[in-house]
């Protein structure tokens, strides 16, 4: 992610500022507000939009972003979440993870958007919310179309017919369930209704009395999760959102695990490609994220070639003519330059809502940001594209935050960069001990087998 430049807002709430502060002091990627810091994005913006604008109108989005670590691939698509999310999107970010979310078990994945579900009136799980304001709008369009309140039951029953008939030739439980669900409801039987949605989204060991109620048996499995997805998409839709922005994070780790997982979980990938781009699933913008190694080497999507087929995208050119429109896209990482330039974005930020704006910003100048940059590049070994998550830790919670608090101060004095191995990830820890040996050998890399 290329960072030169600032283009904040004018006016920042204190809550939005407060939101991006705090995460940056713990080391993380804020999960709002990143528009207050995404610069040097202008060359995707074009083409996101107008896929976005596709989504909109019915159409399917699938997305492959590539960059090494720290790159800023969780920042890039939190931002384009956020920018969904302004269209009336419901999002959800879902880590893949061999023991959490394995891809290869797509009922899993299933579970894990429903639990993730956002939207812009509703955190984590909106799926009960959805599914509310889907009954509501079922009693409009009902009462718009003449019925009255004894036909009003019969009347949504028909609507909820028509609008699922697609989805129930692949999972006529989806429509059985949400019955159930109203059923439910209209008895006041809270805990069955509870019971039903959970089923609805995915979850395994629903008592059987409530599943017998709402008319479903046995769990969700790989297959039923496609028309599953193809269910929530309508019922999103119909309830008045835009279109669903969903993001598997961390693709990468099926590079290590087992062999036969590993097949499974590609060849799943491959399969969401294919039912993405028949039309399937209409408002649907799909994103996976990974390392270059993931897309190009034998452990990942070149060991299955009709995925790697999907996923070919030439890289060959300077990094400036990347084509935006591709359905993978590269983030070509930090320099020195745009790290500076984000710590001296961060730093004007911070200095907005501290009790002596004037003095933060003359005794944390843009020289010193610098030398801090390079100090935590150096730090790990040189490498600044994997120093944003560190150095802006340091900086908000080493620097910035020691500077508004205590009047005599000075980070020039008073602060030595320090860097334990405790506050490290498992990559800065390997670039670490290359700067402690001089150089890397086989035994400073942990490997998971």
């Amino acid at each position: 992610m290329s960072t030169t430049g600032s283009q904040r807002p004018a006016q920042v709430s204190a809550a939005r500022r407060r939101t991006v502060v705090d995460a940056l002091r713990r080391g993380a990627v804020p999960e709002s507000g990143l528009d207050l810091l995404a610069t040097g994005l202008d060359r995707f913006e074009a083409a996101l939009e107008a896929e976005l604008d596709a989504v909109a109108s019915g159409g399917s989005v699938f997305k492959a972003v590539r960059g090494e670590y720290g790159s800023g691939k969780t920042f890039f698509t939190r931002w384009l979440g956020e920018r969904a999310k302004r269209r009336n999107f419901a999002v959800a970010e879902i880590q893949i993870s061999e023991n959490e979310t394995p891809l290869h078990k797509l009922e899993t994945v299933y579970r894990r958007l429903t639990e993730r579900l956002t939207t812009s009136s509703f955190p984590p799980s909106a799926l009960r919310p959805v599914a509310d304001a889907w009954f509501y709008a079922l009693e409009e369009d009902a009462l718009a179309a003449g019925a009255t309140e004894e036909e009003l039951p019969d009347e949504v029953e028909k609507l909820l017919v028509a609008r699922l008939a697609e989805v129930s030739r692949h999972a006529p439980s989806f429509a059985t369930a949400l019955r159930g669900y109203r059923a439910a409801l209209a008895d006041d039987d809270e805990a069955t209704a509870s019971a039903v949605l959970a089923w609805l989204g995915g979850q395994p060991h629903v008592a059987a009395a409530a599943r017998r109620s709402a008319g479903v048996r046995g769990d969700l499995d790989h297959f039923g999760a496609l028309g599953f997805l193809q269910g929530l998409l309508t019922v999103l839709r119909d309830s008045g959102h835009t279109g669903l922005f969903v993001v598997l994070d961390e693709v990468e780790t099926l590079q290590r695990v087992r062999s036969d997982a590993r097949d499974k979980a590609l060849n799943a990938l491959r399969q969401l490609i294919d039912e993405v781009h028949s039309g399937r699933f209409p408002g649907l913008y799909l994103v996976i994220t990974g390392t270059p190694a993931f897309y190009d080497g034998r452990q990942g999507v070149q060991r299955l070639a009709p995925l790697a087929q999907r996923l070919a995208t030439d890289f060959t050119t300077d990094p400036r003519f990347d084509n935006p429109r591709a359905v993978q896209i590269r983030l070509p990482g930090f320099t020195q330059e745009s790290l500076v330039g984000l710590g001296v974005t961060i730093r004007d930020l911070y200095a907005d809502a501290a009790t002596s704006p004037e003095r933060v910003r003359t005794v944390v100048d843009d020289a010193y940001v610098a030398d801090l940059a390079r100090a935590v590049g150096g730090a790990l070994g040189g490498k600044v594209g994997v120093a944003p998550r560190l150095f802006l830790k340091k900086l908000v919670g080493d620097v910035l935050d020691r500077v508004d608090q205590f009047d005599d101060f000075d980070p020039r004095q008073h602060y030595k960069l320090t860097v334990a191995s405790s506050e490290l990830t498992d990559v800065e820890s390997n670039l670490a001990a290359t700067v402690v040996s001089g150089t890397a050998s086989a035994d400073d890399i942990d490997l998971e087998l």
